[in-house]
């Protein structure tokens, strides 16, 4: 309802929204307009989080973000998954699972990246743009690539 409203009170009335219906939700989350929010119930977010334009959460496997994390536009957090083992219904009619996605403290997540169920992105770690996460990674990492393969260490300060 709120998702396409621009400005200060469209930043409002979504973390509003947020604060009502995610399972917990910090301080200084901005989330900008044509963000996709799915199963809120089961979705975390810390403090100072901010998530741009076009991104689409799905939560139903659970999803819990850190603090001090930007999420670019057009990214994706899912934590369902689709089985194909039921040869008898299509694909798409198979089971679904559920895995949480945990994104740590202090992340960036670049513009396009897919985040899929079940990952661990560890705190102080970057995702360059582009990037399919289909594996969890440790701290200090910067990521690219599809799928995502470890381009170097952050160093640690």
């Amino acid at each position: 309802m709120f998702r396409n409203t621009n400005g200060r009170i469209g930043l409002l009335l979504r973390y509003v929204f947020l604060k009502n219906c995610g399972l917990e939700v910090g301080d200084n989350v901005s989330v900008q307009p044509g963000v996709y929010l799915f199963n809120l119930h089961k979705v975390t977010i810390g403090n100072n989080v901010s998530i741009h334009p076009m991104c689409y959460i799905e939560g139903a496997g659970g999803i819990k973000i850190g603090d001090n994390v930007s999420i670019a536009h057009a990214s994706t957090l899912i934590s369902t998954n689709h089985t194909w083992t039921d040869t008898s219904i299509p694909i798409k009619y198979n089971q679904e699972t559920l895995s949480p996605v945990i994104i740590e403290d202090d992340v960036w997540i670049g513009c396009g990246v897919r985040v899929l169920s079940g990952v661990m992105i560890g705190k102080r770690s970057i995702v360059a743009a582009g990037a399919v996460v289909n594996k969890s990674f440790e701290h200090n990492s910067m990521l690219g690539g599809i799928p995502a393969k470890m381009i170097k260490k952050i160093n640690e300060n």
